[in-house]
């Protein structure tokens, strides 16, 4: 990301200790063009905390929440209390993942001697279509060019995409994901779209224990819902019942959604 853009709240983001103090911790922003926020003294842990070194240190790679964003002031307030392990490990996951194509990106722009320019062009595409770059590689490791249908990009970059994708990811399973947009206006509208998620990624304990199913905010209102599989027919069926069940959920309660297989592209 650059260094225009600013994490939204509610979202979990990378960070690197930098400067630890007795009422907090500054830390740097991995995904944000190194931008700092601070995590206060009471956000480090639940309960009392007597010396914030007992749980962090300078140099540390932690994942935070962001509390607030005040672009006007260049403040991002964070905790590090309200990440649970689940949450940690699926971040760490994702931020690797997102280094990882990253680097097959490049590898993409030098085959196709594209420059700096370009390959930031087609890596925005990419996230604008997939939700994020690696699962665009992902998603042409299982499809190969039949995954960009659609999309207004040089082939010659989509036949370097699928064979970079080819030559780094291994799938045993299939992998597919789509995205949820979830809305409600009612005072409770937060609980409930959590509620519509929980219903969502209950599916896979219904549909076997060789289904993985993932459930992460991409930004308001977008959820991505993530499905690794023994097959493509039975993994797009749970994709479609879990966000059919979001929907459901959030509709009965008041508030509103709808599915998207991918992102679609903006209109130039």
């Amino acid at each position: 990301m650059g260094n225009d853009n600013w994490p939204e709240v509610g979202e979990f983001v990378v960070c690197t200790v930098k400067n630890v103090t007795d009422f907090g911790a500054y830390v740097e922003l991995e995904e944000f063009g190194g931008r700092e926020g601070f995590i206060h003294i009471s956000e480090i842990k639940a309960g009392w905390v007597k010396y914030v070194r007992d749980y962090v240190r300078e140099g540390q790679k932690i994942v935070c929440k962001v509390l607030n964003v005040d672009p006007s002031r260049g403040h991002i307030d964070l905790s590090l209390k309200d990440v649970n392990e689940h949450q940690r490990r699926a971040k760490i996951q994702e931020w690797k993942n997102e280094q990882k194509a990253a680097k097959w990106l490049q590898f993409v722009a030098e085959e196709t001697k594209t420059d700096e320019n370009g390959q930031q062009t087609l890596h925005e595409k990419l996230v604008e279509e997939f939700g994020s770059a690696y699962s665009a590689f992902e998603e042409a490791a299982i499809e190969g060019e039949k995954a960009f249908k659609g999309l207004k990009v040089n082939k010659k970059y989509l036949k370097s995409i699928t064979k970079i994708a080819g030559e780094n990811i291994k799938l045993p399973f299939v992998d597919i994901a789509g995205y949820v947009d979830l809305t409600c206006n009612l005072p409770n509208g937060i609980e409930i779209i959590k509620q519509a998620l929980h219903a969502a990624d209950s599916i896979s304990d219904v549909d076997g224990k060789d289904i993985r199913l993932e459930v992460s905010y991409t930004g308001a209102p977008r959820y991505r819902i993530k499905v690794i599989a023994p097959d493509y027919k039975k993994a797009e069926s749970v994709l479609k019942k879990s966000a059919q069940t979001a929907i459901d959920t959030i509709s009965k309660l008041g508030g509103h959604g709808t599915f998207k297989r991918h992102i679609e592209s903006a209109k130039a």
